[in-house]
């Protein structure tokens, strides 16, 4: 028997923690209920098992950026999926730094024993007024 694939979609939001160096996405309107923390990175879990939130710790070094560019991120995708026990987190953004627009788009793969459904969630910033 195969087994199923979730897939959601959502609107979002980023924050950048300049002093602690910490960045985090998160899907609107979708609380989460556990957590699972690999080493510098934290992902939340909500009650349907999506992936609905990342926080990055000493994310510069990290994803080998400078702070300045994650202080000024302007267009960001986050995509999580699961499967067969890999977590992948895709992120996509934009950053301007000095009046030139840089793209990074990092890949994040992590093994989990978590017990999640293969899955997929796809988040974009909810539209500001």
């Amino acid at each position: 028997m195969k087994e199923r694939f979730l897939r959601a979609e959502g609107k979002g939001e980023y924050d950048y923690d300049f002093i602690h160096d910490i960045i985090f996405f998160k899907i609107r309107n979708r609380e989460y209920v556990k957590s699972i923390e690999l080493d510098n990175i934290v992902i939340d879990i909500d009650e349907e098992e999506f992936i609905v939130g990342i926080q990055i710790f000493e994310a510069s070094e990290f994803l080998g950026l400078d702070k300045k560019l994650l202080l000024n991120i302007k267009n960001w995708k986050f995509e999580a999926s699961v499967n067969e026990k890999r977590i992948i987190i895709k992120l996509a953004f934009q950053s301007v730094i000095r009046n030139k627009i840089i793209h990074t788009k990092p890949i994040i793969v992590e093994r989990t024993e978590e017990s999640l459904p293969n899955s997929e969630m796809i988040c974009m910033p909810a539209m500001t007024k």
